[in-house]
């Protein structure tokens, strides 16, 4: 399948063998993988951007706060995800926090100039960076848009095809995607309430547009989830 509207994550790139230092024998010996409660924050808001990160195993969520204190939680990244790669365009303070969602999250840190390095020789690794850092802006971008001017229902269903676009895998005219998600986490992605995501998700269950179960969300015809 093509990663052509993938923001956070390579299919075709195994990015455990390239990016976690553990694998780098010039690196291996400076570097110590991070492990995290959850809940845990690996970083927070205004924080020093020197390093990216490489979710190894777990999950993290990408938040920030609005003025009036409220969570807008950006992304929800699995194993095999990158994130603070705003730091390797001249991002000194991090604009968002990023916290541990599950017990004994892993994370795989590697500083700026390290991570500049694996670039310079390595020059498909080079083109999907930066790939990825222009088409998260585009998607926060259509985010703000969405939440702004789309019902919650219409939310919903453009982030199920999102999720698809990117993450998905074709069976024939279906299209399987692995699951990691709770409805919180979804209504938390979207800007909804977990009921409504509940009600949205069993009504296009009962149309048989799609169905879901805890490891995975098959959508039957992408023609359909409208």
């Amino acid at each position: 399948m093509s990663n052509q509207g993938n923001i956070w994550y390579f299919e075709d790139i195994d990015l455990y063998n390239i990016l976690c230092p553990h694998k780098v024998p010039s690196m291996a010996e400076k570097h110590s993988i991070n492990k995290f409660k959850k809940e845990a924050f690996i970083y927070f808001e205004d924080e020093k951007s020197d390093q990216i990160f490489l979710v190894a195993s777990g999950r993290v969520k990408i938040g920030s706060y609005t003025e009036d204190g409220r969570e807008v939680t950006k992304a929800i990244l699995a194993p095999g995800e990158i994130f603070g790669e705003l730091a390797l365009i001249g991002q000194e303070k991090r604009s968002d926090f990023a916290q541990a969602m599950d017990e004994g999250t892993t994370i795989c840190p590697m500083n700026i100039d390290d991570m500049k390095e694996l670039m310079a020789h390595n020059k498909a690794l080079n083109l999907k960076i930066y790939k990825l850092l222009g088409l998260r802006i585009k998607k926060l971008e259509r985010k703000v848009e969405s939440l702004v001017f789309k019902d919650s229902r219409t939310r919903i269903v453009e982030f199920l095809k999102d999720w698809a676009s990117e993450k998905g895998k074709k069976i024939g005219f279906e299209t399987m995607i692995k699951n990691y998600l709770t409805h919180k986490d979804i209504a938390a992605l979207t800007g909804t309430s977990r009921q409504t995501v509940t009600t949205i998700l069993n009504e296009l269950k009962e149309k048989n547009i799609i169905n879901f179960d805890r490891r995975r969300i098959l959508i039957r015809d992408m023609d359909k989830l409208l």
